[in-house]
C-alpha cells in the first residue's frame, strides 16, 4: 500500500525524533516540523536531501587496487532501470544523476524510471519535466514506464526489464549514488561468462543526514525466514589476499546486474510473489542450482540509502513469510521444513495462500536444476542445518 498522503498536522510533536540526533539543530521550529514530517512520509530526510547539489561528489571507498585495473576496450552496453513508489524526486534525480555522472557515456545505454503507481503530484509533472528536458539533448534517453495499480518491487523490476534494450540490465531502487569506475568491472565479468549475476559492494547513505558510511566488504546471504543478510565472505576469497577479486556469495540483497537474455532464460523473477521480500533470495538459489553464479564486485560500490522505516507497506512480514514459502516449496526440497519451522507454522494446512507455483517447479524441471543439498554443501556451508528435529513451536 502507497503511505498516507504527505499532510501538516501541527499537533505532532516533532523534537523528539532520531531524525534530529545528529543533524538539523539549527533549523527553526517550523522547519524542524516540516522536515519531520516528510520524514514520517519518505523513511528519510527528504527535507535535507532537497538541499543537497544532484551532482554532490562522493567519497572513493574502493579497495586499493581497484584502481590500477585495466579492462577490455569493448564491453556491452547496459541500462539502468529504477522502481520506486512515492520517492522524494530529489533523490531520484539525485540517482538518475549519479548514473549519468559515472557511467561511461558509451556505455550507458539508457535509462528506465518504473513508477509503481506513485500518487505523490511531486513525480508526475516535475519529474516528466526532467525527463522531458534530458531527453531534447538526447532523444528516448529516458523511458517512463508508470503502472496505473500497484504491482510491487518484484512485478515492477520485470516491467523494467521488458522496456530494456541493452545487453545488459541493472536493476536498481531509485535511492541510491553509483561511486566511480562502478559499471567496468561489473560488464567486464558478465562479457566473461553470460550466467554470473553480479551485486556492487554497497555503502550506506545515512538516512538523518545523508553522509556517506563505508561498510565492510561482505558476500550476501540470508537466514532460514529467508530475510537477507550480509555474510563475511568465503575464506578462499581471504585467501587470495586480493581485496579487488570477486566474492561468491550465495544470495543476493537487492540490486543486482544481469544480462539480459540470461535473465529471461533462468526465469526472471517470480511474478508470482506479492509486493516485497525473498524475491533476491530466490533468484539467487535458482541461479545457483541451475548452472549461473552470484559474485559481489569490491571495485563496484553503490551507495544506497538504509530508510529508518519502509514507509510503503503496513505489514511487510506477512509478505515475505508468504514468498519465502514460495521459494521452501519449489526449491528447497526436504529442507523447506527449515523454513516453516523458522516463522513458526505447521507444514501442513499452514493456512497461508502461496499462490500457484506449477509454472516455477516447470521452470526447474526445464532448466535441470541441481538439488537445494547441493546448494547447501557446494554454495551456502555456513548456513546451519537442522536435521533430526522432532517437533517444533511452543511448549505451554
Amino acid at each position: 500500500e502507497a503511505p498516507p498522503k504527505l499532510e501538516d498536522n501541527p499537533a505532532e510533536a516533532f523534537t523528539d525524533s532520531s531524525l534530529f540526533a545528529h543533524w538539523g539543530q539549527d533549523l527553526s521550529p517550523e522547519n524542524r516540523r516540516i522536515a519531520l514530517k516528510q520524514f514520517q512520509y519518505y523513511g528519510y530526510n527528504a527535507y535535507l536531501s532537497d538541499r543537497l547539489p544532484l551532482d554532490r561528489p562522493l567519497p572513493d571507498l574502493r579497495p586499493n587496487g581497484c584502481r590500477n585495473l585495466t579492462f577490455p576496450d569493448s564491453l556491452p552496453e547496459v541500462s539502468i532501470v529504477f522502481i520506486f513508489v512515492n520517492e522524494a524526486l530529489s533523490v531520484i534525480l539525485r540517482s538518475i544523476h549519479s548514473a549519468i555522472d559515472r557511467t561511461p557515456a558509451h556505455l550507458l545505454k539508457e535509462i528506465i524510471l518504473v513508477d509503481d503507481n506513485s500518487n505523490n503530484e511531486e513525480l508526475k509533472e516535475k519529474l516528466q519535466k526532467y525527463v522531458d528536458e534530458v531527453n531534447a539533448n538526447k532523444p528516448g534517453f529516458i523511458k517512463v514506464v508508470r503502472h496505473t495499480k500497484q504491482e510491487g518491487l518484484i512485478r515492477s523490476r520485470v516491467s523494467g526489464w521488458r522496456v530494456a534494450t541493452a545487453p545488459v540490465v541493472a536493476l536498481f531502487d531509485a535511492h541510491v549514488e553509483f561511486n566511480v569506475g562502478w559499471a567496468e568491472p561489473v560488464l567486464t565479468r558478465i562479457k566473461e561468462n553470460r550466467k554470473r549475476v553480479i551485486s556492487p559492494s554497497f555503502d550506506n547513505i545515512k538516512y538523518d543526514n545523508f553522509e556517506i558510511e563505508e561498510y565492510p566488504l561482505s558476500a550476501q546471504g540470508f537466514d532460514w525466514e529467508l530475510w537477507c543478510r550480509y555474510l563475511n565472505p568465503p575464506k578462499s576469497w581471504w585467501k587470495l589476499e586480493n581485496t579487488t577479486a570477486p566474492i561468491r556469495s550465495p544470495a543476493l540483497i537487492g540490486c543486482f546486474i544481469v544480462d539480459r537474455e540470461y535473465f529471461q532464460e533462468i526465469g526472471l523473477l517470480d511474478e508470482g510473489m506479492e509486493v516485497y521480500g525473498g524475491e533476491n533470495v530466490e533468484l539467487g538459489i535458482r541461479v545457483w542450482q541451475c548452472g549461473g553464479s552470484v559474485e559481489v564486485l569490491p571495485c563496484s560500490r553503490i551507495a544506497h540509502i538504509e530508510r529508518a522505516h519502509k514507509p510503503y507497506t503496513e505489514d511487510l512480514t506477512a509478505h515475505v513469510r508468504r514468498n519465502a514459502l514460495r521459494v521452501a516449496e519449489v526449491w528447497m526440497d526436504e529442507f523447506k521444513s527449515h523454513v516453516y519451522m523458522a516463522w513458526n507454522i505447521p507444514q501442513e494446512d499452514s493456512g497461508i495462500d502461496i499462490g500457484d507455483i506449477s509454472e516455477r517447479k516447470a521452470l526447474r524441471k526445464k532448466l535441470q536444476c541441481k538439488t537445494f543439498r547441493w546448494y547447501l554443501v557446494s554454495v551456502y556451508p555456513e548456513m546451519r542445518m537442522y536435521s533430526d528435529t522432532v517437533a517444533y513451536g511452543v511448549v505451554r
